[in-house]
């Protein structure tokens, strides 16, 4: 695949239309979707070094809303986080998803999120909590590609850290609830088979659209 075809994320931020506020359009944005793919999963199922790989090879790549806002909290003591305040989390996730899907309907290329505004709202969903009309909304008006890439529960390679506090356990039973969610939306999910990176990298391109790959 040229590379020359596809832009990171900084790349898209450095174009002049980018940056222009009148470009700023959801609706535009809304009729962009089947060259938004989003790769979500089991959290630690190596879906961030897919991506990351992914964008090495020239993809525009958009990184997880969730842990750029877990980050950003501990870094300002907020309190906006999934373990101390799960709405207000979701809340600045799915703004932050929202704000990276009508950027990337201001160009014609593909697109590839680290998860997206579903996510966000089935972690409210996950925890029993109801989901507000907005975000149920945003997740049926802004919609990405049908074909949703999954990567299953892993445990070998399963790791905490200081954004990922919950364990493996925790973490399986969140990906049984992302499934409902996706498939409730009306989304056709494919689970990414355990595997090198490089493997799990052709596995995905081999599956996207013609137009795309």
């Amino acid at each position: 695949m040229p590379e020359d075809k596809h832009q990171s994320e900084q790349d898209y931020q450095s174009e002049q239309d980018y940056q222009s506020e009148q470009n700023y359009d959801p609706e535009q944005a809304a009729r962009e979707s089947e060259r938004c793919i989003v790769v979500s999963g089991c959290s630690g199922g190596g879906k961030s070094t897919l991506l990351s790989a992914l964008k090495d090879r020239g993809f525009a790549v958009f990184e997880e809303p969730g842990r750029q806002i877990v980050k950003e909290q501990q870094f300002i003591q907020g309190a906006a986080l999934p373990w101390d305040d799960a709405r207000q989390f979701v809340e600045l996730s799915a703004s932050r998803a929202l704000h990276q899907r009508i950027c990337a309907g201001r160009d014609r290329r593909i697109a590839l999120f680290d998860r997206g505004i579903v996510d966000a709202l089935s972690f409210l969903e996950h925890l029993g909590l109801p989901v507000p009309a907005h975000l149920e909304a945003a997740a049926r008006r802004l919609r990405y590609a049908r074909t949703v890439f999954m990567t299953p529960p892993w445990q070998a390679i399963f790791a905490t850290d200081a954004q990922r506090r919950h364990g493996f356990e925790q973490a399986v039973a969140h990906y049984a609830s992302l499934r409902r969610t996706y498939q409730r939306l009306g989304y056709y999910l494919v689970e990414l088979p355990h595997g090198p990176v490089a493997a799990r990298v052709r596995y995905l391109i081999e599956r996207l659209p013609a137009n795309f790959a």
